[in-house]
């Protein structure tokens, strides 16, 4: 995908702040179309990205066959009903045979498909099928929990609700006791 048109973004940055009441021509909003152009396009790059070049071939052999677990992910996305910031943390943990990916790259793969506009729901499906693909694991596991703005500042504004969702994949779904000990690890302070 090619990079959003930022001048065009501020163009209508401006028109939405005249339809807003506002005054774009006022001091402290004469630069604000071309800043929330640059953030727009910064918060939306997982749009150009993909798994692949994320992980940029940084898939390892290591002949191991145990569980691998990375928590406390930091998280910023943005719902796509309302455009407001949803954030917040993920925990990811696979079943290696024999390939791992560098530790970095987890997190990584969690920030393409979060710099879109999302839904947690499908976020969490989307992290958990790209590390299976990534290493061809036995299993994966992926938990995120996050605030939404659209929840806490608009609507019904439950300023302490955190929504969790979890994909469990290959033995992670199918071995009670796999999923137990991920969910126990994710959990340790």
């Amino acid at each position: 995908m090619k990079a959003p048109d930022e001048k065009k973004i501020a163009q209508l940055v401006r028109q939405l702040l005249v339809e807003l009441g506002e005054d774009p021509s006022r001091e402290g909003l004469v630069k604000t179309p071309d800043r929330v152009a640059k953030s727009l396009a910064f918060l939306t790059r997982g749009y150009r990205q993909t798994p692949r070049t994320a992980i940029n071939g940084a898939v390892f052999d290591a002949g191991v066959n145990h569980m691998i677990v990375l928590r406390d992910i930091e998280v910023y996305s943005m719902c796509e009903h309302h455009m407001l910031p949803f954030f917040g943390t993920c925990a990811i943990g696979y079943i290696a045979q024999r390939k791992v990916l560098g530790v970095s790259k987890l997190a990584r793969i969690v920030d393409v498909y979060a710099r879109r506009l999302q839904i947690q729901e499908r976020l969490t499906e989307q992290v958990a099928a790209a590390v299976l693909d990534a290493v061809h694991a036995e299993g994966v596991g992926v938990v995120f929990k996050c605030r939404h703005l659209c929840m806490m500042m608009r609507g019904v504004e439950k300023q302490n609700s955190e929504m969790v969702t979890s994909a469990m994949l290959g033995s992670f779904r199918e071995d009670e006791k796999v999923r137990a000990e991920f969910l126990s690890l994710i959990d340790r302070p």
